[in-house]
């Protein structure tokens, strides 16, 4: 009996075993070629051959090594512009972008001022080209008041806006580069627009419970910010968070762009009336 069930447990596993390899040898292979003479060729997994760089980048900026995985990820979006990682890879260098920017982190495009007598925050600001409220986000200041003998840490950033409005993207450059890229919640515009449009930043507005507010009021804090173009129609504004909210206490712009209110506020404060913009398609 034990040699009649261990001859069918043999014969199981060899007959078992052919018809494995011959399906994977000679029955799926020929399958595939009637699917491709009849055009069903099924798609293939791709090997992501640029994963393991975008790991590796991804892993400097959570060691807080930041000019490191700048550096890394800025590479890594040159040699793999079509990766499926890409835009992962741009979300991921704008942040680390900002978070160098926006703290006192060392980098070679920040240099230290010394407060002298008779400086205050909007003079310093005009002197080494940079705006007030960049200076007071990236030394964590609390106000515009400055004793002399503080060591401050100053940016020299070029920064343009890029505008796309299909994919509705607010792409912010520095020196003509990609820095961070903004996504637009909705987009109310003009109805003839041109293809491609060059202005600048107008003004940038703060309101608080229905009034402007000046920087460096109490106000200011928490205010909602807006950035008004020199075209007409275009507003980058904060969208309600619901149906007939007021943020700021004033109602949203007929025409304009709406963000995350986060993403104004920041923006808002690195950009000033020089600030170029291009809007295309």
């Amino acid at each position: 009996m034990i040699k009649w069930l261990f001859a069918l447990l043999l014969a199981v596993v060899i007959f078992g075993s052919a018809a494995f390899f011959g399906y994977h040898i000679i029955v799926k292979p020929e399958m595939a070629v009637r699917a491709e003479q009849r055009g069903e060729v099924p798609d293939e997994p791709r090997v992501d051959v640029s994963l393991p760089e975008f790991q590796s980048a991804a892993q400097m900026k959570s060691d807080g090594r930041l000019g490191d995985a700048r550096a890394a990820l800025t590479a890594f979006l040159q040699k793999y512009p079509t990766s499926p990682r890409s835009e992962e890879a741009k979300d991921l260098l704008g942040e680390t972008n900002m978070t160098i920017l926006l703290s006192k982190y060392p980098s070679p495009e920040k240099q230290e001022y010394v407060v002298k007598s008779g400086d205050v925050l909007a003079r310093i600001a005009q002197k080494t080209k940079t705006t007030p409220e960049l200076i007071m986000r990236t030394n964590n200041l609390s106000g515009t008041m400055l004793r002399i003998g503080d060591r401050l840490f100053i940016s020299h950033p070029d920064f343009s806006i890029f505008i796309q409005r299909k994919e509705q993207n607010v792409i912010l450059l520095n020196k003509g580069a990609f820095f961070k890229r903004y996504r637009a919640r909705s987009m109310k515009l003009p109805a003839k627009q041109a293809p491609r449009i060059v202005t600048r930043v107008a003004e940038t507005m703060a309101w608080r419970d229905g009034k402007r507010v000046g920087f460096g009021t109490r106000a200011y804090a928490g205010s909602t910010r807006w950035i008004r173009l020199a075209t007409p129609g275009y507003v980058l504004y904060p969208e309600p968070s619901t149906p007939g909210a007021r943020p700021g206490g004033v109602p949203s712009p007929p025409n304009g762009i709406a963000m995350a209110a986060a993403d104004v506020e920041e923006l808002s404060g690195l950009v000033n009336s020089k600030t170029a913009v291009t809007i295309t398609d």
